[in-house]
């Protein structure tokens, strides 16, 4: 089974929100809510990835030494097994917007599970949650 390493953020506003992107029509899993990120391209660091993902994805600049890393995923879908490195991060430039027509929302942590995700990312929540209330 195939590896893949792909690499998210939450990103958390002054509100204690964090940024969830809907996956958009015609890409596996559409209309499902994820944290912003992608795969890690070969001699990309995780972090690396974020920063170009979130500028190609959202528009906006992210300083490396703002990425703290959080927590994991390691699922295995029915074609590859996942493996998801995310950090947190609470400071970058810029307003994210939506740049490959994709829907954003930035959501309260008890609002998190009324958006739907991939299995991956359920895991997650709580820790994601935790850092929100940080």
């Amino acid at each position: 089974m195939t590896l893949v390493l792909v690499a998210a953020v939450a990103l958390i506003n002054e509100q204690r929100e964090v940024l969830l992107a809907e996956r958009p029509e015609g890409k596996s899993m559409a209309g499902l809510w994820e944290f912003p990120g992608g795969k890690v391209e070969p001699d990309e660091s995780p972090e690396d990835c974020l920063v170009r993902e979130c500028g190609e994805e959202l528009g906006i600049r992210i300083d490396p030494a703002d990425l703290r890393p959080l927590t994991f995923a390691s699922h295995a879908y029915d074609d590859f097994h996942l493996l998801m490195p995310v950090f947190a991060c609470r400071r970058w430039a810029g307003t994210p917007a939506g740049l490959e027509e994709q829907r954003i929302a930035f959501v309260a942590a008890d609002d998190l599970a009324s958006f739907p995700m991939p299995p991956a990312d359920a895991p997650m929540l709580g820790a994601i949650r935790a850092e929100m209330a940080r």
